[in-house]
């Protein structure tokens, strides 16, 4: 008979880089869940972690325990193809707002578990917030009545999914172990597998707003996603996509909502409405519903020509108790009391925008917090008059901020004319998306394994 190992000896062990057995694994976290694992514990595995990492074994072991910490959900009496999309998190990144009606308007099915804001980054809780008599706090019965009969249904993380993972996080964020690969996938993906999904895109961020500030570490992040949810018996497929700007024009929650509407109305900005295209054509190839891009992206234009995509986005809001009406009529969203220009400084063609200055900004105006359970503001924020490449004069307005308080004015502005550069000439235009990182092969044992401890 196998003896008990002690926590300190698991700490002790991938300090000196030895490989953890799975079970050890899942009673450490069971016992960190429990609270018979201390904080200082855990602090110490996650910094042994960051520094000698978790092979793919230890990885698939260390997220299924964290996923099988909570309830896991079974949507597999909710006819269609379960599909969610995952966002690592940028700046004016409003994507889940049109991309959940769209997929949901092509047939697909849209459990989503989203997050919030914090630091520079917008959290889609908060923007769904903003839309008057929003509910992001439904019953795992009230979301899962939701997504088999709206076909889409947007809430946040409850106690009951990934308890570990929440437990973690808020470790993680005061003892330096946030940015670890590992750990941030295993994050990820524990959530995600708990909503009783069937397959995840995912929207990996790359540039100065992103998490992942360059392109090889955005690339392994993905990798090690994709693995995970291949060793899960979950498809799962990434872009990479860019963020060394604000995607769209809009960031602060009432007016990324209003810009969210507008590609469902086929009037929002390009690149808002390519990367939402993207991403909503493979979901629609992942689940078999499109067999190539060509024919999803048919599927795509039919649901926004119709009418179907918004008319769906009024029917998720109107579940969730919103005000559908602010959706037909953007004006009821939350409104700031002022505005003002901030002018370019002088001549010339705009040749990058620190997009993490852009959303320290909205920070500065009320848009975000800086503590978990800080206060938003939903109607401030900015809206960007001019983006990398195009022309601008002196004195010619940049941004065009909304606010409530005058005396935070003075921060976001000094934020915005430190985030931009002008030049001569303009700047060479950039991709944005990058990548398609393709799903690998499932291991079908762990699908059946994972569904039989769902019920």
């Amino acid at each position: 008979m196998r003896a008990q190992v002690r926590p300190y000896e698991l700490i002790k062990a991938k300090r000196d880089d030895r490989a953890l057995d799975a079970k050890d694994i899942r009673d450490f976290l069971s016992g960190y869940t429990r609270g018979t694992i201390p904080d200082y514990q855990m602090a110490a595995m996650c910094m042994a972690i960051y520094f000698r990492g978790l092979s793919s074994l230890e990885l698939a072991a260390w997220t299924e325990a964290m996923l099988q910490s909570g309830q896991v959900l079974d949507l597999s009496d909710i006819p269609g193809i379960k599909v969610d999309k995952h966002s690592t998190g940028g700046v004016g990144d409003k994507v889940s707002l049109c991309l959940a009606p769209l997929a949901a308007a092509c047939g697909l099915r849209v459990p989503m578990v989203s997050g919030r804001g914090l630091g520079h980054t917008g959290g889609t809780l908060d923007k769904l917030e903003s839309i008057p008599g929003f509910r992001v706090d439904l019953s795992i019965a009230e979301f899962h009545q939701r997504v088999r009969d709206v076909g889409a249904c947007l809430i946040g993380q409850t106690d009951s999914l990934a308890p570990a993972d929440k437990k973690l996080y808020a470790l993680r964020d005061v003892t330096g172990t946030v940015d670890c690969i590992p750990l941030i996938a295993s994050s990820i993906m524990s959530k995600k597998l708990a909503e009783g999904i069937d397959a995840l895109v995912l929207d990996v961020k790359v540039g100065s707003g992103a998490f992942m500030k360059d392109l090889s570490s955005a690339r392994v992040l993905a990798h090690t996603m994709i693995e995970i949810g291949a060793q899960m018996g979950c498809q799962v497929v990434a872009l990479l996509t860019d963020m060394d700007q604000p995607l769209g024009r809009a960031v602060g929650n009432a007016l990324e909502v209003a810009e969210a509407i507008d590609v469902l109305k086929e009037n929002g900005p390009a690149d808002l409405t390519e990367v939402t295209y993207a991403l909503t054509a493979e979901m629609l190839k992942v689940a078999g519903i499109a067999s190539d891009d060509a024919t999803a992206r048919g599927m795509i234009k039919r649901a926004i020509h119709s009418g179907s995509a918004l008319a769906k986005l009024e029917e998720i809001v109107s579940s969730q108790y919103g005000d559908p009406g602010a959706i037909r009529e953007p004006a009821r969203l939350p409104t700031a009391r002022a505005m003002v220009e901030i002018p370019s400084p002088g001549d010339g063609f705009v040749a990058s925008i620190d997009a993490e200055a852009i959303g320290l900004a909205a920070m500065a105006l009320g848009a975000g917090r800086d503590l978990v359970d800080g206060r938003v503001d939903p109607a401030v924020g900015l809206i960007i008059l001019r983006k990398v490449g195009e022309g601008v004069k002196s004195g010619e307005p940049l941004i065009r901020a909304h606010y409530n308080e005058k005396k935070r004015v003075e921060e976001a502005v000094a934020r915005i004319l430190h985030a931009y550069r002008i030049e001569s000439s303009p700047a060479a235009p950039r991709p944005l998306i990058y990548e398609h990182l393709p799903a690998r092969p499932r291991d079908p044992a762990r699908s059946k394994a994972v569904k039989r401890q769902k019920r």
